[in-house]
């Protein structure tokens, strides 16, 4: 693989994180709207907030590479978005729903990017990139745990 496509395949996968980000924004939005709880609501927002700020970053390392950032959200996520509004309209969404609900959205986003730090075609070379991707992940990891603490306590 030649330098520029090496490039090119990397501002491919983190656009796909600015992706898979976006459908995070939009995730945590709703479920922002769809739960009656203060607590919940104000920790959606947070992790609203923390995604756009991954985003801000991925862009910013994009246009470093010489490419264009995008700004749209994944097919997998517009589908999986629907279904959830669906569900919504079906189905009486209580706080351990909407926690479930987002606790499988950060496994969707934590797989990503594990598996753009794990892609041996973009061998991850600046230490910039390698460690705003390890500092991103441990961010999700951590949501991911807060997230799913809280609908397990829903049970106790």
């Amino acid at each position: 693989m030649g330098v520029l496509q090496h490039i090119q395949h990397q501002i491919s996968a983190l656009n796909d994180l600015i992706k898979i980000n976006n459908d995070r924004i939009a995730g945590y939005q709703k479920a922002s709207d769809d739960s009656a709880d203060n607590d919940l609501v104000l920790l959606f927002n947070e992790y609203v907030d923390q995604s756009k700020n991954n985003v801000s970053e991925l862009k910013e390392y994009i246009l470093f590479l010489g490419g264009q950032p995008t700004d749209g959200t994944t097919l997998s996520g517009k589908f999986y978005h629907t279904w959830i509004n669906l569900k919504a309209v079906l189905i009486n969404k209580d706080r351990q729903g909407i926690l479930a609900d987002c606790e499988y959205g950060e496994d969707v986003i934590i797989k990503a990017y594990r598996k753009a730090q794990d892609d041996k075609e973009l061998i991850w070379e600046d230490d910039k990139v390698v460690n705003l991707l390890a500092w991103q992940l441990e961010g999700f990891k951590t949501s991911h745990e807060t997230v799913k603490t809280l609908r397990e306590a829903v049970n106790i």
